[in-house]
């Protein structure tokens, strides 16, 4: 018999709009689940959905006391650090052999340093962000993003196939949040040239709702013309859960990398800048929908379905 027929002993920290369904899915597979969240309230209704499976507690030194792995969800890798190191931590928590599972969006730099931290007290880690957003993380369609020990990935496999079906070893520890950081970094030029185009085709007499069907059978086809803009942008609802200030924090990541490594990134430093004044606009806690709004007020064009008269200088 599997240790997963078995069930685990697993925590879960992180209970937003990726953690929340990712840690149904374990539950349901019949892991016994040890939850946290920023928000107390936010755990207890997700163990009191998930019954005799689940059970909510306040601290994350309480989650690794019942647990053998770990799995983190959060804003970012200082949030992990605090949340692994801090005082009433894992660490406080923690025996050697247990795990770390972080899927957040991390820095790379910062993930070395808490692995580094936690090895030294016997404690192994893996860092294995996502893509597939909120609708992924519902279907368990997520595809994963890892680094670590290959002996360490295999341990947590059980855990990342009931939450998604394609799991990539990228290599050492923050390769993972690497990689992560560089899809979300062609996504966010994808996503700016993309509603950049469609204002142009607008502004000359285009229908922004021909040009993506043109486009997602063509070379300008992407998962932004294919899953974001119809439903997103030309809908006007401006309603993706994923925020513009964490892509625009993966974006900057992705540039720190490129100086790290002696890299040029013209087009990515300026994406950046583009970025930033987005999000500047937009406010905390906005949509990453909302790129394409501020788009659209650099030329007081929207991005709407039918043609228009052609426009020129004025």
């Amino acid at each position: 018999m599997s240790s997963e027929s078995n069930g685990l002993n697993v925590g879960f920290i992180g209970l937003g709009v990726m953690g929340s369904p990712m840690a149904t899915h374990l539950a349901r597979a019949g892991h016994r689940m040890t939850l946290a969240d920023v928000d107390i309230g936010t755990a207890q209704a997700l163990a009191r959905t998930l019954g005799g499976n689940a059970m909510a507690v306040r601290t994350p030194r309480e989650v690794a006391e019942r647990s053998d792995i770990v799995i983190t969800m959060l804003p970012n890798g200082q949030v992990v650090k605090q949340v692994a190191l801090g005082d009433d931590g894992l660490l406080a928590g923690w025996r050697p052999g247990t795990l770390l599972l972080d899927t957040s969006s991390s820095e790379p730099w910062l993930t070395q340093e808490t692995g580094a931290a936690l090895q030294e007290r016997g404690i192994a880690m893996v860092d294995a962000p996502v893509s597939g957003a909120q609708w992924g993380a519902q279907e368990a369609a997520l595809v994963f993003m890892v680094g670590g020990e290959v002996e360490n990935l295999e341990r947590v496999r059980p855990l990342l196939m009931r939450m998604g079906p394609s799991i990539f070893h990228l290599g050492a520890l923050g390769c993972g949040h690497a990689m992560k950081c560089i899809n979300n970094l062609i996504t966010a030029m994808t996503f700016s040239a993309t509603s950049e185009g469609l204002v142009i085709g607008k502004r000359y007499g285009l229908d922004p709702a021909a040009m993506v069907q043109v486009l997602n059978v063509s070379t300008g086809m992407s998962w932004i013309s294919k899953t974001h803009i119809e439903q997103r942008v030309l809908s006007r609802a401006f309603d993706d859960p994923f925020k513009l200030e964490l892509m625009l924090k993966d974006v900057g990541i992705a540039n720190a990398l490129a100086r790290e490594t002696g890299t040029s990134a013209p087009i990515s430093a300026l994406g950046q800048q583009l970025w930033q004044a987005a999000s500047r606009a937009a406010g905390p806690g906005a949509s990453v929908s909302e790129l394409a709004r501020w788009v659209e007020g650099q030329s007081g064009t929207e991005i709407t379905r039918g043609a228009a008269p052609a426009q020129g200088k004025n």
